[in-house]
């Protein structure tokens, strides 16, 4: 289901300057996000850059320092966490451990007064959606990693909350059932509509996921985009190194030409003198060497499955590139290749935005 303004032009959430200091230490610095009805948003980024905290003064659990929280135009901050109308899932899943499936789904409803027959059926109806049905009477206990976080996702869903916050649910989960999981929650989000903000340090699972990533840094945000602009077009370069691999490379630009080593790529840009050139592995074609061409030796390649990852080593410094494992037999350790790419997949950035 796509994201929907309200008919006002309102954002459904919206975060105003939301600021969060403890003491001297500044957690979260002036974020300001608008997200629509529906939409599937995650707040991206390392260990404390303050995606968690702001998940948490979202839900309440944590009071903010300065800034407004607003849900359907309305002061969130005024409301009490009980009463936001937030279906919220922790890492830790945190279910009852006395309690079976079924009766963890209810506590939220028995919270809520609702009947004992419209509890049931509602339960039911979660236990279903998350692919648990026949399953209500068993205890976590008894339950895998997948199946305590299918049951956590439900007991936050059967309330049919306004807004599902999920704080690394899928963290404690295998690969491979993590990237099940990945799977049934997006399908599950998209069936329901539900507005969902989810906190991750995963690239991966924030590109699967999202319709749109919150990229943090040191409390602040460095990029909103959709998960396929942030990752083609980096709006910083630590968005650009934390979104994967990528390779920057030290070059020159002059009249529209970018060169890099012996290679030269013509590319429209207003910017001049030295440069920083980003690239990512995957978009890097191995070819012949050629006197225009960035040329270099393989130094190290490595099978990982579905291709193959290259190390090569180029008087601009050492290039990862990617290709893909077709079955046909690929540049060998030792041999001279030539990089090529389209200027499409080149940023371009003044050499003084490069780390130091």
């Amino acid at each position: 289901m796509a994201a929907a303004r309200a008919q006002d032009g309102m954002p459904f959430l919206e975060l105003d300057k939301l600021t969060k200091r403890f003491g001297d230490q500044l957690a979260v610095d002036d974020l300001s996000l608008a997200v629509d009805k529906g939409e599937f948003v995650t707040l991206l980024g390392p260990s404390g850059c303050g995606k968690t905290t702001t998940l948490q003064m979202i839900a309440g659990f944590a009071d903010v320092t300065s800034g407004n929280i607003r849900l359907e135009g309305r002061d969130l901050l005024a409301v009490k966490p009980a009463r936001r109308g937030l279906g919220i899932v922790f890492q830790s899943y945190a279910l009852f451990p006395h309690m079976t499936a079924g009766a963890n789904v209810a506590f939220g409803l028995e919270m809520q007064g609702v009947g004992r027959a419209e509890r049931e059926a509602r339960v039911s109806e979660a236990l279903a959606l998350v692919g648990l049905a026949g399953l209500a009477e068993r205890y976590p206990r008894r339950m895998s990693g997948g199946q305590q976080q299918r049951v956590a996702l439900a007991r936050a869903l059967v309330i049919r909350p306004r807004i599902l916050l999920l704080d690394e649910p899928l963290s404690n989960l295998d690969a491979k059932l993590r990237e099940e999981m990945q799977i049934e929650l997006r399908q599950i989000q998209r069936t329901l509509g539900t507005t969902t903000m989810l906190v991750t340090h995963d690239q991966a699972e924030a590109m699967a996921l999202s319709d749109r990533v919150v990229v943090m840094n040191a409390g602040r945000v460095e990029q909103i985009a959709t998960p396929q602009q942030a990752y083609e077009r980096p709006a910083s370069p630590f968005v650009a190194r934390f979104l994967g691999r990528t390779n920057e490379l030290e070059g020159r630009v002059s009249l529209g030409v970018v060169k890099i080593g012996s290679g030269s790529w013509c590319k429209p840009t207003a910017q001049a003198g030295d440069a920083m050139l980003v690239v990512r592995p995957e978009k890097i074609a191995l070819v012949s060497p050629a006197p225009d061409r960035l040329n270099g030796i393989v130094r190290m390649r490595v099978f990982q499955g579905n291709h193959w990852l290259y190390r090569i080593e180029t008087p601009a410094g050492a290039v990862l590139a990617i290709r893909q494992n077709s079955g046909e037999p690929g540049p060998a350790e030792g041999d001279a290749v030539g990089l090529s790419w389209s200027t499409d997949d080149m940023v371009v950035r003044p050499r003084s935005e490069a780390p130091s």
